[in-house]
């Protein structure tokens, strides 16, 4: 059971809100001291499967420079100024639409948008500037529940719509999971039966959107009625 103390770890690195990163790499030193073996075994391992996963890793780690100059020379500021002039844009709406594309586009095997690349630099600050066209200034809190949806869009879109692709990690892994259980199961099986769950996850979504949608004028009307009391 000592084997599993990287559960632990993990558990507690989350709850106390420390560096993911470093929480991951805590609990994988633990496990494999826990395990028997050496310090030097264990950072071998890390860099053998870096280097073996390389492929996966080195477009996000390239990405992360590209985006941050974008960014510097005003991605986002164009982003916003361009959601303002759409008068039926809202946050929630522009999220939602989002969270279609990105279900629509991976479940076809298409890997369009992603956090870094898509809802940080894109869509958290167009949902932003949708909201400030409608109502003006914002509470931070509002905004940060705009880009915790926004966020969860991705999350969404990604997460349930690649269940429908049959040649996506996830469906590999889980028929090989069925396969060690000497379990028969096809992969276009399992496809076939994401589509249900990915249309309730989407339903959800748009629930969650047009609430925050709500939330947002509820603020905005709040703030306006604080000011006019300080007046």
């Amino acid at each position: 059971m000592i084997k599993l103390i990287g559960i632990l770890v993990v558990a507690a690195g989350f709850a106390l809100r420390f560096n993911t990163l470093l929480v991951v790499f805590a609990a994988g030193i633990a496990t494999g001291l826990a395990a028997g073996m050496s310090g030097n075994e264990v950072i071998a391992l890390f860099g053998k499967y870096f280097v073996e996963n390389r492929y996966m890793t080195l477009p996000v780690v390239l990405m992360v420079p590209v985006i941050g100059l974008l960014e510097r020379y005003g991605l986002q500021e164009r982003a916003e100024t361009m959601i303002r002039s759409v008068q039926a844009a809202t946050a929630g709406r522009l999220i939602l639409i989002y969270t279609a594309i990105r279900q629509l586009s991976i479940s076809i095997g298409v890997n369009i948008g992603g956090h870094a690349a898509a809802v940080r630099p894109l869509i958290a600050p167009m949902a932003e500037g949708a909201a400030n066209a409608r109502y003006g200034k914002l509470p931070d809190t509002t905004l940060q529940a705009i880009r915790a949806h926004a966020a969860a869009g991705e999350n969404v879109g990604n997460f349930f719509g690649e269940d429908i692709f049959i040649a996506v990690g996830a469906i590999l892994l889980m028929k090989g999971f069925f396969e060690t259980l000497k379990l028969d199961v096809s992969a276009w099986a399992m496809a076939l039966w994401g589509i249900p769950t990915a249309l309730v996850a989407f339903a959800a979504m748009a629930w969650r959107a047009h609430a925050l949608d709500r939330r947002i004028a509820r603020d905005a009307r709040t703030m306006k009625a604080g000011k006019g009391d300080g007046a």
